[in-house]
């Protein structure tokens, strides 16, 4: 049996190339709802950072954390083609969750 993911490190964008945001949480979708809503003043809310480009689950909280802080030490150019290479045209995947 596969076990369902413990938490998610996700990337958000204000727009396909613009700003980005790396997070961590195991309430996906209670979360990107709090981003796309600007619910909670900070970095997302101030940025208009919305759109949800890119996810990878985790079982294991520290080995979610060790790639939320690598992913966050990337160059930018980097965390670009990670996006593009799963997600080219840069869709907001939170309408793919909330099917």
């Amino acid at each position: 049996m596969i076990a369902e993911p413990y938490c998610w490190v996700y990337i958000m964008a204000s727009q396909k190339r613009g700003t980005l945001y790396i997070g961590l949480t195991s309430r996906l979708s209670q979360r990107i709802g709090e981003h796309r809503e600007g619910a909670i003043d900070g970095f997302t809310k101030r940025y208009g950072i919305r759109r949800l480009v890119h996810l990878e689950p985790f079982e294991d909280i520290h080995e979610a954390l060790a790639r939320e802080k690598a992913l966050k030490k990337w160059r930018r150019p980097w965390k670009i083609e990670l996006i593009e290479e799963g997600n080219p045209e840069w869709r907001d995947l939170w309408f793919d969750l909330n099917r």
